[in-house]
């Protein structure tokens, strides 16, 4: 089998990337090395073993025609794209051609020159916006949403917000539409937060592995000055480990009534946090104190999102195995030594 991984050598992308190597299939990879972390990534990536790699770009059309042209794959894993929220709120352009553009020439690519393939599509839960219509409770060390305490389920209304769930929810609903005009095997996975391996997490994406590495930084004495947070600290999202989305690639792939389907995607309510929840794991693992200081709430922050995955379970038989504890302890690890 023929995989293709945009995005190859982030996070997400790499990891798929070696399980694809692992099980010994054809493995191509388009990556522009723009996020952090990538170059590395990609040279890990060499250690594992052979794969064709383009450093492509998924706004220029010319790009991708030639890889898909090329290689028609039988399964594509979709990640390329802008995944801060205030880098699209600085760079709104940067944004938009990113994701947006760059999905539909992929798209289009395939539906002129590989109509076969699979596409699984890496969307966001920014495509709800902010919920602001919502009620929430603030309890001592979280949010919690009286209308859905359990979480989201699909069928919430999507309301855009800010550059990067315009430019995700454009995307997500063209992956949708491309599936019900031209009859492609499209899969949109709207996901929560992740973490985990190869995860070189920034102060504006990647808050799991961020905040383990201020705690670290805290342990060994390289930093006394208190970190940041946006807001209260009560903010919540449900964690999902990198372990259990290769899984859920994998498993989700073949099944075809998932085909032009969309699913929440999260660690569920069992692996939900806030950070304040996270800053108690840390100081309880580390045996530290995380000072901090608070500054305003990011711009269509939510005060929770939590994934309603009862969809998942039934339609693609799959869940999460790795609980937040867990998680956040191999996440420590490799951190440490990365």
């Amino acid at each position: 089998m023929r995989y293709l991984i945009t995005g190859g050598c982030g996070f997400v992308g790499s990891n798929l990337a070696a399980e694809v190597l692992r099980r010994g299939e054809e493995l191509y990879i388009i990556d522009n090395l723009f996020r952090f972390g990538s170059a590395d990534n990609l040279t890990w990536l060499r250690t594992l073993g052979e794969f064709k790699y383009y450093p492509f770009d998924v706004r220029n059309i010319n790009d991708v025609e030639t890889v898909i042209k090329e290689v028609k794959p039988d399964y594509i894993f979709h990640l390329a794209g802008q995944v801060a929220m205030t880098t699209s709120i600085a760079n709104p352009r940067l944004d938009y051609e990113t994701n947006a553009l760059g999905t539909f020439n992929l798209l289009d690519s395939v539906r002129k020159y590989s109509p076969d393939s699979v596409i699984l599509y890496s969307s966001t839960n920014k495509v709800y916006g902010d919920f602001e219509y919502l009620h929430f409770k603030e309890e001592s060390t979280r949010y919690v949403c009286e209308e859905y305490p359990d979480g989201f389920p699909e069928t919430i209304s999507l309301d855009f917000h800010s550059p990067y769930g315009c430019s995700k929810g454009c995307a997500d609903q063209y992956l949708l539409d491309f599936h019900r005009i031209y009859g492609l095997k499209t899969i949109v996975f709207r996901h929560s937060s992740m973490y985990g391996t190869n995860q070189h997490a920034t102060y504006d994406q990647g808050w799991i592995g961020w905040f383990c590495q201020k705690a670290l930084e805290i342990k060994n004495g390289v930093s006394k000055e208190p970190f940041t947070i946006s807001g209260t600290g009560k903010q919540v999202r449900d964690v999902l480990h990198g372990e259990d989305i290769v899984n859920l690639y994998f498993t989700a792939k073949d099944v075809k009534e998932a085909y032009g389907q969309v699913f929440n995607i999260g660690g569920g309510i069992e692996n939900s946090l806030s950070l304040l929840e996270l800053f108690g794991i840390l100081e309880e693992k580390l045996s530290i104190k995380m000072s901090y200081k608070q500054l305003p709430w990011r711009e269509s922050d939510q005060k929770v999102f939590i994934a309603e995955i009862t969809k998942a379970k039934e339609v693609l038989k799959w869940k999460p195995q790795i609980l937040k504890e867990a998680g956040i302890k191999s996440m420590l690890s490799w951190l440490e030594t990365d």
